[in-house]
């Protein structure tokens, strides 16, 4: 049988269309992924959502573990916080995550270009959109998306620190470097930050990082007139307040609603 050139041409465009569209698995599943980075590799995981659960262009969330899930066994960093709840979740989860992995005694602030370039290729790989990603994090991580924000802000839509903070007395290597110099780096966080939308999560018998950190930074957003700032105290919640944080149902309605600002540009 002959085929046409023009029928050719057009099943030419459709098999090199599928082979570059982004490959999505039937079900919501983690995956894993490498990156190689200044000739060092670095594992991570991405939750790929269902098809029939996330749009073609589904928002990106980027999670950052706490200081228990440091290592490079790519695995701890999904069993405690997010992943744990995504996982319930999986087949109607309708988002991207990316979870990255810091090394054993690093800190976010030492893995901040990996952490982008991780990001980077998860969103390009699987489609997602970069007008609604979102940045997370839980304790050491809760840090991490503070210090990630203050870096790059433009690349999100909206933060939700959880039981984080920004200095620490007893171990000042997970501080916050980008306002470390700051007189008041609460002052600072929300001058930079203010057209962000910010939801903070914190126990308030947190023994670890006290609550009056994220209740510092509330004041100061209020005070800079941040346009949409949340912040949620579990009365009854030691450190661990990443499950009820993660298990508000609210909180997921209002992440997904945030699209990026005309205000956060490129520095």
């Amino acid at each position: 049988m002959r085929i046409g050139i023009g029928l050719l041409l057009v099943m030419t465009a459709l098999l090199a269309a599928c082979s570059s569209a982004p490959q999505r698995p039937a079900r919501g599943e983690f995956v894993e992924r490498e990156l190689r980075v200044d000739g060092q590799v670095h594992r991570y995981q991405v939750f790929v959502p269902a098809p029939a659960a996330a749009s073609d262009k589904p928002p990106v969330i980027l999670f950052l573990h706490g200081s228990g899930e440091r290592g490079d066994d790519n695995q701890r960093q999904v069993a405690v916080g997010l992943g744990p709840q995504v996982r319930r979740q999986a087949d109607t989860f309708p988002a991207i995550v990316v979870f990255p992995q810091v090394p054993e005694n690093g800190e976010w602030n030492q893995v901040v270009d990996v952490t982008f370039a991780q990001l980077d290729a998860a969103t390009r790989e699987f489609g997602g959109d970069p007008d609604r990603t979102y940045l997370t994090g839980l304790s050491m991580g809760g840090y991490g998306a503070w210090e990630l924000a203050l870096r790059q802000s433009y690349r999100f839509a909206a933060v939700v620190p959880v039981c984080g903070g920004l200095v620490h007395p007893r171990r000042t290597t997970m501080a916050v470097t980008v306002v470390a110099d700051e007189a008041d780096p609460y002052a600072a966080v929300a001058q930079r930050l203010r057209d962000m939308p910010v939801w903070m999560f914190h126990g308030a018998k947190d023994d670890l990082v006290p609550p009056d950190y994220s209740r510092r930074l509330e004041a100061a957003f209020r005070a800079a007139g941040a346009r949409d700032v949340r912040y949620t105290e579990f009365p009854d919640a030691n450190h661990n307040s990443w499950d009820p944080a993660y298990a508000t149902p609210e909180l997921w309605d209002w992440l997904f609603a945030q699209r990026q600002a005309n205000a956060f540009r490129q520095e």
